[in-house]
C-alpha cells in the first residue's frame, strides 16, 4: 500500500518494482494488494510490472475488493455480488493474471449479506492445478 500513496506520497514505480524484487529475492513470497491501492489501482498495475520480472508459481498473489470510495471520515464500502464480480474482473485484468491465490474483501458491506457477496456467482473460479509439495 504505501508504496503506491494512499497514505503517503507514492515513490517511483521503479523503485516500487525493486523493492517488491527484493522482497522476493530475500525469500519474501506472499504479496497482497489491493485495487483501492493508490489512484487507479496503481498498487495493483505495480505489482504486476514486478511479476512480469518474477516466477510467478512461486508467488502467491492475494488482492482485495469492497471499497467503493472514501468520504471525509469514513470508507465507502460495497458488498454486492456484480460489485465483487466486476472487481475482481479488473484485478485479473490489471495484474495480467489467470488466477489470483487468495481474493478477500476489504471491507465488509453490512447491508449486504455475506452470503450474497462471496457466492458463486460473484467470481470467477477457473480450475487450477494442485499439488502437495
Amino acid at each position: 500500500m504505501a508504496l503506491s500513496g494512499i497514505l503517503n506520497d507514492p515513490i517511483p514505480e521503479e523503485d516500487g518494482i525493486a523493492i517488491v524484487k527484493k522482497a522476493f529475492n530475500k525469500g519474501f513470497t506472499f504479496f497482497d494488494t489491493s485495487n483501492r491501492y493508490g489512484i487507479d489501482n496503481a498498487n495493483e498495475c505495480l505489482i504486476e510490472k514486478a511479476l512480469k520480472q518474477l516466477p510467478r508459481e512461486k508467488i502467491q498473489l492475494a488482492t482485495k475488493f469492497g471499497i467503493l470510495g472514501y468520504c471525509h471520515d469514513h470508507v465507502i464500502v460495497k458488498g454486492t455480488p456484480e460489485y465483487a464480480r466486476s472487481c475482481c474482473e479488473g484485478s485479473l485484468k490489471c495484474l495480467d493474471v489467470d488466477f489470483i491465490d487468495l481474493y478477500y474483501i476489504h471491507r465488509i458491506n453490512t447491508t449486504v449479506p455475506i452470503e450474497e457477496t462471496v457466492s458463486a456467482d460473484s467470481f470467477v473460479f477457473l480450475p487450477v492445478p494442485f499439488s502437495v509439495a
